[in-house]
Order: C-alpha cells, then sequence, then structure tokens
C-alpha cells in the first residue's frame, strides 16, 4: 500500500496492551504516518484485541463493522492476543485486510506497505513457540500515568487462560534497559510509571524465555529491578500494575513500605477464594497463603489500597464454593475488585470440567461481588476521609472538570484547573 498518510488506533483489554499500542503509533508515526483519532476518517485502522473474554472478540467483530461504515476504502488490521489465538477466524471478518500475530505487531509499517485494498486479508503469524523475542513498550502522551512493559508471556498453565498461548513464554528485559526507558520517561515529562506484565513476578527471565546469566547468579529479578528504578531521577511515583501472591515475597512488600516513590497500591489476583476451586484452576497458592500476604502488606502499611481480581462462575463452582469466596473476600482487608465472569475459551484445560454453571447464576455473583467491590471501596474511602495526602492530576479537561489519584489510589475529581495538569498537589479529602 503506497502513499498511506493516516493511521487511528483502538486498544482493547489490558495496560499492556495499552503500552504496545502506543508504541507501535510513535513506530507508525516515525515512518510518516500521521496519527489520528479513531473516531475521524483515516487510511488505516489498527485495532489491538485482547481475548480474555467473548466480550473482547464481540467488540471486535463490532468496531470492524463500524469502519466498514464510515471509511469502506480504509485499511483494517488486527493484532493482538484474539489476532494470535484465532488469525482464521479474525481474517474472515469482511473489512479485514491484515492479521498480526504476536511476533509480527511491531513489524506493522513493512506489512502496510505491501497490502492492497482488494486483496483477500493477509494473515502474518506464526506458532507461539517462536514467538522469543521481547519488545519494550510504554505509553506517554496519552495519560499522566505511563505504562511501561517491562516483561511479556507466561509459563503458568492456569486451566481458564488462553494467554500463554497468545504471547508465549515468560520473558522480560533487562533491568538496565528498563531504567533507560524509565529515564527517557522522566525526560519527557512522566510523573508515575505504571509497571506492567503478563506475570510481573517471574521478571528476570531472557528475551529467549530462558532465565538470563543473571537470573541465575540472583541479580535479575522483580526486587532488584524495583530497586533500581527507585534509584531514577524525575520519576515521583511507581506502581506495580499487578503480581501473583506466590510471587510477591517479603522483601518485596517491605521494600514498597519503605520506599518514597514506589506508591502504596497492590493488585494482586485471587481468582477465588475456595481453595477446591483454586486447584481446579491450577493455581499456585492456597487462600492461606492470600490471606497472609493481604495481612502482611496491611500489617506495614494499614492505607494501602489492594485490588483483587476475581472469577466467578468457574466450572464446578457450588454456591458453597461461591459463598467461600465472598466471605473471604468480606473479611479480608481489600479495597476493590476487579469482577470477570467466566467465559468458556477454546482450548483450554477448564473446558473438561463439571458441572457447568448456568450462565445467569455466572451473572448473579458477578453483580454480588460487584456490589460488595463498591462497598469495600467506600468503607476504604471513609477511612481516609479528612486526612491530605498527595494527589497527581490527570492532563485530561472532561466537561469543565479533572480528576487525579492519591498515592494510594483514592480517586479525586475537581473543577478543571489547567496549572494543575501532571502536578502533584497536597489534597484534602
Amino acid at each position: 500500500m503506497q502513499g498511506v498518510k493516516t493511521v487511528a488506533f483502538h486498544t482493547l483489554g489490558c495496560k499492556l496492551n495499552y503500552s504496545e499500542t502506543s508504541s507501535i503509533s510513535r513506530l507508525m508515526e516515525q515512518e510518516g504516518f500521521e496519527k489520528k483519532e479513531f473516531t475521524d476518517v483515516a487510511d488505516v485502522y489498527v485495532i489491538n484485541t485482547c481475548s480474555v473474554t467473548d466480550n473482547a472478540d464481540k467488540e471486535c467483530r463490532q468496531l470492524v463493522r463500524r469502519i466498514q461504515r464510515k471509511a469502506p476504502e480504509s485499511m483494517v488490521v488486527i493484532t493482538g492476543c484474539y489476532a494470535q489465538l484465532k488469525p482464521k477466524e479474525i481474517a474472515d471478518i469482511p473489512g479485514v485486510d491484515l492479521v498480526l500475530g504476536a511476533a509480527e505487531k511491531f513489524n506493522i509499517v513493512k506489512h502496510i506497505r505491501e497490502l492492497s485494498k482488494n486483496d483477500a486479508a493477509k494473515i502474518c503469524s506464526c506458532d507461539i513457540e517462536e514467538v522469543t523475542g521481547f519488545h519494550s513498550s510504554y505509553s506517554i502522551n496519552d495519560r499522566t500515568r505511563t505504562f511501561l512493559k517491562v516483561q511479556d508471556g507466561c509459563d503458568y498453565n492456569c486451566s481458564f487462560c488462553t494467554i500463554p498461548m497468545a504471547r508465549g513464554k515468560s520473558r522480560s528485559a533487562a533491568i538496565d534497559a528498563v531504567v533507560k526507558d524509565a529515564a527517557l520517561l522522566a525526560t519527557a515529562g512522566a510523573k508515575e510509571i505504571v509497571l506492567t506484565g503478563i506475570n510481573l513476578g517471574d521478571f528476570g527471565k531472557g528475551p529467549d524465555g530462558n532465565a538470563s546469566a543473571a537470573l541465575n547468579s540472583r541479580s535479575e529479578n522483580f526486587y532488584r529491578l524495583i530497586q533500581e528504578l527507585d534509584q531514577v531521577e524525575g520519576i515521583e511515583r511507581f506502581r506495580i500494575s499487578s503480581i501473583e501472591p506466590n510471587l510477591l515475597g517479603n522483601e518485596i512488600i517491605e521494600f514498597v513500605a519503605d520506599s518514597k516513590k514506589f506508591m502504596p497500591h497492590f493488585h494482586i489476583p485471587l481468582q477465588s477464594g475456595s481453595n477446591a476451586v483454586l486447584a481446579a484452576m491450577r493455581r499456585r497458592y492456597k487462600k492461606e497463603l492470600y490471606a497472609d500476604r493481604v495481612g502482611r502488606i496491611k500489617a506495614l502499611m494499614p492505607h494501602c489500597c489492594i485490588g483483587v481480581d476475581v472469577i466467578v462462575g468457574f466450572p464446578g463452582e457450588t454456591d458453597a464454593y461461591f459463598k467461600e469466596t465472598y466471605d473471604f473476600l468480606h473479611e479480608l482487608g481489600v479495597s476493590y475488585f476487579h469482577v470477570f465472569t467466566y467465559s468458556e475459551r477454546a482450548n483450554t484445560h477448564a473446558l473438561t470440567l463439571q458441572p457447568v454453571v448456568p450462565v445467569q447464576v455466572r451473572h448473579e455473583r458477578n453483580k454480588m461481588l460487584r456490589n460488595l467491590s463498591y462497598m469495600k471501596m467506600q468503607y476504604f474511602e471513609q477511612q481516609h476521609a479528612g486526612q491530605t495526602r498527595k494527589v497527581l492530576f490527570e492532563n485530561h479537561n472532561k466537561n469543565g472538570m479533572m480528576e487525579g489519584y492519591t498515592d494510594n489510589y483514592i480517586r479525586v475529581h475537581t473543577p478543571y484547573r489547567s496549572e494543575w495538569e501532571n502536578q502533584i498537589i497536597e489534597w484534602k479529602l
């Protein structure tokens, strides 16, 4: 495809996807493309997909149809996890021109240059075993908080999850490279960096998915990474996006408690508060370890915000097992949940498990936990009412309002003031 001028992006899914979309956008701009809003007419539309839930698949199809109605002559490129898992299914969607698998997403410009709108959809994918490289990615200019990808892939085999099939083996950047990226982001004006990855606590494996020589000497691991990042000048805040409970050791918790830059905020996947369900999910811990991690955090940082991922309606989750999860979360000193309704994913072990929970029951359980999450966050915020905490305000004017987050992740809204954009302000809650 010759003479392409404009490109628009849409991202589905996790923070890692947002960091990668931002990097692909910069790559294309360096090659002469002009970035447009996704609502505008553009020559090329790039959709970076997720495949954690069925909704992400459906949303991808809806987006392609919308583009077809608005700009039928435009090129449509699909990449991301859905593209890696089901390339032929995506290629059959009317209007799709190019499908890029995990190993090809950062070669997007080369593939677009070779496209013609009248050709059949082109698939540039590969076996996931061949995906061994690590591509550093970060978001910038999109939000005040910058998402920095430091790890990719996963070596776990949770029975419900397709991510290892979509992203390959665990691999990560070298610590020196991450520190350089952080310093670059500081120069660009970033105040807060959110460390992202598929399995952050597994940081330290080289680009080929094998433990690096440095890791074998115990110098390249997540604990060492955060120690080094704590020394980066210009960045005032770091957050850990998500970390598995079995990889969240005391040394990491104690370091965050003593750090001036790492925020008192953890997001720790639980998935179920029933040990029977956790075993069926092939998770690598029991709920007692999870409770221990939360207790340790709250003992050192009573003001710490703790988020939880939880799945409802997993096969075999009886009413009694769900009640275990509900009661466990109710008693636990956590602040909010991300609740996912279990959906069947092709080629996962969970498809063989019985009994299947009716979809209506799954939705009812989701609603119950979302209501509990709301109450937990209300309680957490009330505990800090009257306190003065530091808020980093976003650089967006939303209908005359702006928002920001305290160090411990309490959202604050206030009338928009341009001088507060990307600034840390002492704020009485």
